[in-house]
């Protein structure tokens, strides 16, 4: 599943700098480009648009203001060289804001908060479409695809993390545990520790003091301890 991606941006080097970062991203796809508010608006029209780049200081009216005229807009992500509008930017329910010159780490970043799930209407086939989605890692100098149904657990070790996958050997990431639990799905993942982040669908037992998983039987902190109460009603 991709997603169908528009670049709105009135500086060519700003769109080829995204363009490239793109390219290597498996689950987008560029539908187009345009370089001021009225093509894209255009665009929007003719287009099935997922996902929208879009660039605060362009001609005519800005990044920030063109959304606002929208009535059903795609999800955003703002680029952009100045850092004053980042208040308007997620008042205005962007995805990420990004500053120039933007690096493929940071697009990555913002890409994973998103996943690859789709708006729909029903929970059950909103759970159905999070379970398919993935995040990307850098380790080993590349970026390696996880799906949402690949992880059993993650710990934390210091400044690195171990995601712990059903079918290939743990991943060691430098990545802080909480910069991952924004990223993943609240559906599909629960944090029961300070130190753990576990996949709600792959528990196989739990008491009020730990969670059995993969295996392994993992500790449930004391102020996390309501989180499984709350997703199971079970403690």
């Amino acid at each position: 599943m991709k997603l169908n991606c528009l670049i709105v941006d009135d500086e060519p080097l700003a769109v080829k700098v995204l363009e490239t970062h793109i390219e290597n991203i498996p689950s987008l796809k560029i539908t187009g480009s345009c370089h001021n508010a009225f093509m894209a608006m255009e665009a929007l029209t003719k287009n099935n648009i997922d996902l929208m780049f879009l660039d605060i200081h362009m001609p005519k009216l800005m990044g920030h203001e063109f959304l606002r005229t929208l009535r059903n807009p795609p999800k955003v992500i703002f680029t952009t060289a100045y850092k004053e509008y980042a208040l308007d930017a997620f008042e205005l329910d962007a995805v990420d804001y990004l500053l120039k010159p933007i690096t493929l780490e940071r697009l990555m970043k913002a890409i994973n908060k998103i996943g690859i799930t789709q708006a729909v209407d029903i929970k059950e086939e909103q759970q159905v479409v999070d379970n398919q989605g993935f995040v990307y890692f850098r380790a080993d100098r590349k970026m390696i695809k996880v799906g949402y149904h690949d992880i059993v657990y993650v710990e934390s070790m210091k400044d690195y993390i171990k995601i712990v996958r059903v079918a290939d050997k743990p991943l060691l990431v430098k990545q802080s545990i909480s910069s991952l639990e924004d990223v993943l799905p609240a559906n599909l993942f629960l944090r029961i520790h300070r130190s753990y982040i576990v996949a709600i669908n792959k528990i196989a037992a739990f008491t009020n003091h730990d969670v059995e998983i993969g295996g392994q039987e993992i500790p449930i902190g004391r102020l996390y301890a309501h989180q499984l109460e709350k997703m199971t009603g079970n403690i």
